[in-house]
């Protein structure tokens, strides 16, 4: 126990070694000095909480929140001392807030609770005693052998022992883990391959040394130590003796491993990543909000309490004959009495900080998200796949990006690769009717129709064909023949790959003649001309982005010793010392400039003794257990050498549809779009002029091939002055890795002062680090650009989770993108519809909702303020404490919280086919300073009429009723909260632009429940009630007529001005936006002379009201017929799900 505090405060962490040692069968040593290890069971835990720690947890993170905290406080001083309004009133409330959220957030933690216990409890089997054991899941110890069969996924993370092959391979995908559904080969080290039958297992002496867990999926270092007889053999472990956790067993009947890493130290578990936590623009706002709130709330309780004691200052009014002081209240401390009023003037105004408003926020933003999950337009056919919230708190920030940062391949481009030209010994080729022909050779010519390969392009065709990770479908290898029929006609293979590359160009070998038939054991298998040729796999260096390229060192059928290697041009032209270089180096520019993606090959013969010294160094290298990377970094280098070239490959990968419209049209809503890439110079800039991002007026200027500080701040300086010179004409510009490097080291402000005058920028082999400084630059920069990053692919996934809203693209390269990015769509098209329609949507709804709520509670309590004046500053309360409780929770919350879902203030298809609306919405502009102000004054300005109005009107009538009953003080309480409940509700329905059938149901419904509850209450004697303070004060209130008068008068009066200077703005100072709910008739809306229809026997008043609706882009969707034409841009047919009332009727 005392070791378990020890590692959860961080004093004793649970590994102490760099290494753990795991004995298989754990079959401990008997004798010596043996430590044992303790290691993790084999539970997933992804819950939150437990039910023990589930209450204390959940209330300390909800504490956290400011206004929470501030509510509980208020809570503690109103049971503390004696205040004017019961414990109940901000109790209540709270106990409300605090249970809802807990119900959500525990409701969601019980799921992954489910989830967790279905996982853990799955049935196993274990090799125990000789035998196979049938266990659950949860039960697997480190140091078991599993038995795990066809289709299964992995339970933990084993080490291959063997399969049901004869070497000990087997085939997985790990669609699950980093989405990439192509087979991967995993092979058990040789001596234990053989050992197929659980006895022969269980036999098996044998200890593994490897490191400890850490997150990388493709990473792992280890060996094993097998005792056989008096000997011990010593074999490396990597990555392809590595089964994960999720990952499924494909084409391999069963298969026996050894657990090496269990429960939360899998590498599938390490890779949970807890989102960091990243907070809108307009939370931001909403806590500055609350700040200011509470400044004015601190400026009425402190001048309420002084004002108290200036007017008791007159002794009359200090002591009068009706209160006399008792001579506790005499002898107590002034200071004392001045703290404990200044709480109550605080108590009595708490309300002015809106405690729902968090829960409601949460409430929109949790039940808004699932409108972009159904949207149809964002809804992929041919992948059927549809758009994918992973957080909803940033549904709003969709509407303020101001820099969209993309990667290329697979993002902007369909990552979909089709081979197109090749260089062979310095002569281009290209594929004409499956054959290879010289450029400028028709197939007609002599040359062109030979059916025969020289030398030269055989051996390049081979070396295409071994160097490179691809999978036949294992169906298709079965039989003699193989893929080829009897008649000598190839069938066509399936073929696997991780890299969309590697598959273009084995699959463009096979059509011109060299077939990659498949792997048997060790040999891979090669039919040039139909002839079958075996070459024998020696030893494979990985690729890595560091070196940029991969080979394969193979025995051919003659015997001799080869290496073949395959990479980018910038790592393998300095290497090779033969060959056409130049010539090559030439035609690699040459594709890059037609926006081909290239790769060079070349190739090494290997004397005896050469092989046999790199064959050592590669087994030092590989069973180390220190610096593996770093010595097999070395040893590779050592290797790929003296290269001679063969040629080089051009391979297009096509442009998604709609990327060229779709950039343009973040460049009209006036959003930068920056691409970063992996890619080099010349390919990179052809894609960007071919996507649109770069025009061909535009100026491109070049920041790339610096190796020194000052060439890199010489030339930053001549591109400054240069844009200031020409600063009519738009500039692009490009800048590669290492010159990104150099400038962000020492010219940052520079740099930065640069890219802003430029309206497009490409960074180009940009490594994924790089990526993210970039984000992170812009981010910190002293404008505070809202920023939107969006890949596909595990290179892309720091940069998508450094920007302000993280997007994936479910593309090719795998999940890692959407896994750990804000929001997921299928295509880069999607990205127009996301930000001008929903993000302009969510935006307007929660700038709205937030500001709205702090002007229902200033109208809420000023009127409490006011009546201070009225009372002696004695904190009297205005509002009877039910009413005070329930106005924030029953009253006004529903009209609000629906017009944040549904609201749509302009149509989706106008937003979309009109991006500069979005410039309406940016830089915050519906909660700065000003909207802000706005709504406040207006909160005051009610409030003021609310009060002064109701006094006016009825304050002298003391004759409220026939029989001469006298007006008391909960009579004028209730007829300033009735007006109040009324003139707030009007005002979100005058906010309103898009009413259905819900909107509808809770303005009026809020309304209508407000009087029916006052009834009730006040016309029942409750039992459960202490006191009954509004008993019949509401029936008797409505039974005047001349209330009823000051009520309409009252909510006409408020309302008027707000009307008035919608019309006026609407009519002298209109927005884009406005311009649009004007002209929207025009883009398709068969009306003619108004946005809104009409049917017949319209009244006499129909042509004001017309202008009026008119004027304040107001339409009820029942009586308007959008239809749009074919030849709108973009989505001509809007399928959006946001319409959630019929659309259609007959046309004006």
């Amino acid at each position: 126990m005392l070791r378990w505090v020890r590692q959860q405060l961080g004093f004793d962490p649970p590994h102490q070694s760099d290494t753990r040692t795991i004995y298989i069968a754990n079959r401990f040593p008997q004798h010596g000095h043996y430590v044992p290890q303790k290691f993790a069971d084999n539970r997933i835990i992804s819950s939150k909480y437990t039910v023990w720690n589930f209450v204390p947890k959940n209330l300390f993170e909800q504490f956290r929140r400011v206004a929470n905290f501030y509510f509980l406080i208020i809570f503690l001083v109103q049971l503390m001392i004696d205040t004017p309004t019961s414990p109940i009133t901000s109790g209540l409330p709270l106990f409300f807030v605090i249970t809802v959220t807990a119900i959500k957030q525990g409701y969601e933690d019980w799921l992954r609770h489910k989830a967790d216990n279905e996982v853990n409890g799955a049935p196993v089997y274990v090799v125990r005693s000789g035998g196979l054991v049938k266990t659950r899941s949860k039960n697997i110890r480190v140091g078991d052998i599993v038995r795990v069969a066809k289709d299964e996924t992995f339970p933990v993370d084993l080490v291959l022992l063997s399969s049901d092959r004869v070497d000990g391979s087997c085939h997985v995908t790990t669609a699950s883990l980093d989405g990439e559904t192509n087979l991967k080969t995993h092979v058990a080290v040789p001596e234990t391959a053989v050992l197929q039958s659980v006895a022969n297992l269980d036999k098996l002496v044998a200890v593994i040394e490897c490191q400890q867990p850490e997150a990388d999926l493709y990473r792992f270092v280890g060996r094993i130590t097998i005792s056989q007889q008096t000997e011990e053999i010593v074999r490396p472990l990597g990555p392809e003796t590595l089964l994960l956790r999720g990952a499924r067993l494909k084409n391999t009947k069963e298969i026996f491993g050894v657990a090496v890493y269990t429960g939360m130290e899998t590498k599938m578990a390490l890779n949970y990543k807890s989102k960091s936590q990243k907070r809108s623009a307009v939370e931001k706002s909403m806590n500055s909000f609350l700040i200011i709130y509470l400044i004015i709330l601190l400026f009425e309780a402190i001048l309420s309490t002084i004002l108290k004691y200036a007017w008791q200052a007159e002794e009359k009014w200090d002591e009068p004959w009706y209160n006399e002081k008792t001579e506790h209240e005499r002898n107590s401390s002034k200071i004392l009495r001045f703290i404990s009023d200044f709480l109550a003037f605080l108590v009595l105004y708490n309300f002015i900080i809106p405690i729902s408003l968090y829960v409601t926020v949460e409430m929109q933003k949790f039940l808004g998200s699932f409108f972009i999950g159904w949207d149809l337009d964002l809804y992929h056919k041919e992948t059927n796949q549809r758009a994918q919230v992973n957080t909803s708190d940033l549904n709003e920030e969709l509407g303020q990006v101001e820099y969209v940062f993309t990667d290329k391949t697979g993002t902007l481009t369909e990552n979909e690769m089709q081979f197109r030209e090749c260089s062979i010994n310095g002569i281009k080729y290209q594929e004409v009717n499956g054959k290879l022909t010289p450029e400028g050779c028709s197939e007609d010519s002599p040359d062109g129709n030979r059916h025969s390969l020289m030398k030269e392009e055989e051996l390049f065709l081979k070396a295409v064909c071994l160097c490179h990770t691809v999978q036949i479908n294992a169906d298709q290898t079965d039989g003699a023949d193989g893929p080829w029929h009897a008649n000598g006609i190839a069938s066509p293979l399936e073929y696997y790959a991780s890299s969309p590359d590697e598959k273009a160009l084995v699959e463009a070998a096979s059509r011109v003649g060299v077939v990659f038939t498949g792997t048997s054991g060790d040999s891979m298998e090669v039919k040039s001309l139909g002839k079958p040729e075996r070459y024998k796999l020696l030893h494979v260096l990985e690729f890595d982005p560091n070196r940029r390229r991969m080979s394969v060192i193979v025995e051919s059928p003659s015997g001799e010793k080869l290496l073949f290697t395959k990479g980018a041009e910038s790592s393998i032209l300095p290497r090779s010392k033969s060959g056409e270089i130049d010539k090559t180096r030439i035609h690699v520019d040459e594709f890059a400039l037609k926006g081909l993606r290239t790769l060079c090959v070349a190739y090494r013969r290997f004397t005896p003794e050469e092989y046999q010294e790199i064959g050592k160094r590669l087994h030092e290298a590989r069973t180390a257990l220190q610096q593996r990377e770093e010595r097999l970094a070395d040893v590779f280098n050592f290797i790929e050498r003296d290269l001679e070239l063969l040629g080089a490959t051009g391979v297009e990968d096509k442009l998604q549809e709609k990327v060229q419209e779709t950039i343009e049209a973040l460049r009209l809503a006036g959003i930068k779009v920056w691409v970063l890439t992996g890619d080099k110079h010349e390919t990179a800039v052809s894609v960007s002029l071919s996507c649109g991002h770069f025009h061909r007026t535009m100026n491109i200027l070049e920041l790339v091939q610096h190796k020194s500080d000052s060439t890199c701040a010489e030339q930053l300086r001549q591109l400054a002055k240069r844009i200031k010179e020409d600063h009519v004409i738009q500039h692009g510009l490009v800048v590669d890795g290492t010159s990104l490097s150099l400038a962000l080291r020492e010219h940052e402000k520079l740099f930065m002062e640069v890219c802003k005058n430029c309206s497009a920028v490409l960074c180009c082999r940009m490594a994924p680090l790089q990526k993210a400084k970039v984000v992170r630059l812009l981010k910190t920069s002293p404008e505070k650009p809202i920023t939107l990053a969006i890949g596909d692919g595990a290179n892309d996934v720091s940069m998508i989770q450094e920007a302000h809203v993280g997007i994936g693209i479910m593309g090719k390269e795998g999940r890692q993108a959407v896994r750990n990015s804000d929001y997921a769509i299928a295509r880069f098209k999607f990205l127009s519809k996301l930000l001008f329609v929903h993000g302009h949507f969510y935006y307007i709804r929660i700038a709205t909702l937030v500001q709205y709520f702090f002007y229902k509670n200033v109208c809420f309590i000023t009127p409490q303020f006011l009546y201070q004046f009225f009372c002696l500053f004695s904190q009297q309360t205005l509002y009877d404490s039910v009413y005070l409780t329930l106005y924030n929770i029953c009253f006004t919350s529903l009209p609000v919280l629906i017009y944040s879902l549904f609201e749509q203030h302009v149509h989706p298809h106008v937003l979309q086919s009109k991006p500069v609306l979005y410039r309406d919405i940016s830089k915050n502009a519906h909660l700065g300073f000003k909207p802000f102000l706005y709504w406040t004054i207006l909160g005051f300005f009610h409030a003021f009429v609310f009060f002064y109005g109701s006094y006016l009107l009825m304050g002298e009538d003391t004759s409220l009723l026939g029989n001469g009953q006298m007006f008391g003080n909960w009579t004028f309480g209730t007829l300033v909260f009735t007006v109040m409940v009324i003139t707030v509700t009007m005002k979100m329905a005058l906010e309103t632009h898009f009413w259905t059938w819900i909107n509808h149901f809770v303005t009026w419904g809020s309304i209508v429940f407000y009087f029916i509850f006052s009834l009730f209450y006040g016309g029942i004697i409750w039992p459960f009630l202490h006191t009954q303070d509004m008993y019949f004060v509401f029936v008797q209130l409505l039974s005047s007529g001349s209330a009823w008068f000051a009520i309409i008068l009252i909510v006409v009066a408020c309302l008027f001005i707000d009307v008035v200077k919608k019309v006026l703005y609407r009519h002298l100072q209109p927005t884009s936006t406005e311009k649009a709910q004007l002209t929207e008739a025009g883009s398709g809306i068969n009306c003619l002379d108004s946005m809104c229809c009409f049917s017949d026997g319209e009244t006499a008043c129909t042509s004001v009201r017309r202008m009026l609706e008119r004027l304040m882009g107001r339409c009820s969707p029942t009586r308007v017929n959008r239809s749009w034409s074919s030849s709108d841009p973009f989505y001509a047919n809007d399928r959006s799900i946001l319409t959630l009332s019929t659309m259609d009727s007959p046309t004006c």
